[in-house]
Order: structure tokens, then sequence, then C-alpha cells
């Protein structure tokens, strides 16, 4: 990957709608040349996907939470991925150091489904117990993914 390939990715993230044409014009490149450059990262996989954003609140989904995560033992990470992927809630979660084993980010539509969410999560065999941290209001949000 070189500085092009950079800021192909760079605009495609302002707008994965770009067209190949307006992106050239920015980097110096033919609509061609940035085709083929997009397409190399795509069959590379450093591209892999392409998806839009919903406003979450507009999509109903404007209760969240960050939730740590405390295990029975020793846990691995692909037991937490097949208990947190059985929760379509759960938006973003990761394993963390500290004593928490995991950080999980949970969108819901209100507080009820909130609470539901959570003890699908605290129901699986492995996990202890919870923290949660209910978010009031949204500081910033850099989508960078």
């Amino acid at each position: 990957m070189d500085n092009l390939d950079r800021s192909i990715l760079d605009l495609l993230r302002q707008n994965a709608r770009a067209g190949y044409g307006d992106i050239g014009s920015v980097i110096g490149l033919s609509a061609s040349a940035v085709k083929r450059r997009v397409d190399r990262l795509v069959s590379d996989r450093v591209i892999r996907g392409f998806t839009i954003q919903v406003d979450p609140a507009v999509d109903g989904m404007s209760t969240e939470a960050y939730v740590e995560l405390f295990c029975r033992g020793t846990v691995a990470p692909e037991e937490l991925l097949r208990i947190l992927s059985g929760v379509p809630e759960v938006v973003d979660a990761g394993t963390v150091t500290g004593s928490a084993d995991a950080m999980v980010h949970i969108r819901a539509r209100d507080i009820s489904a909130l609470e539901i969410a959570l003890e699908k999560v605290r129901l699986a065999p492995n996990v202890d117990h919870t923290r949660s941290a209910i978010v009031l209001s949204r500081l910033i949000h850099r989508a960078n993914d």
C-alpha cells in the first residue's frame, strides 16, 4: 500500500459512493487507475466491504451501553465471540486488559430491550457478571472501520 492507496481509502471512508473519476481528480489519477487500485484493495482484503451507516436514533436503536464482561475462569476469545454473536444488539466487542475479560457495546431500542440483551449475555454459562454504563450523550464518534 502506498500513499495513493491511503488517499483512496480516506476518500472512500468519507463517501463510499464516490465515483472513480471524482476520487481520481482529487488524488491525480485517471478513473481507470483508481478502479484498478480499488479492485486490488478489494482482492487483497484491505477493503472488506462497502456499507451504509444509519443514524441509530432514526433507526430506533438510540439506547446504548458499554458493558464490562467478567467470566468464570479462563475463557477463549473464540468462546466469547460465540456467546456475543448470538446477541444481535451487540454492535462491537473486544477482549481487554484489566479486571474485565471483554468490553461490549450494545445498542437497543429502549431500556427494556437493553435489559433483555444484557440478560442474554449474562445467561451464557461462562459469564460470571457484567458491569454496565448507559450512554447519556455521544460526544465524539469517528467511524474508521
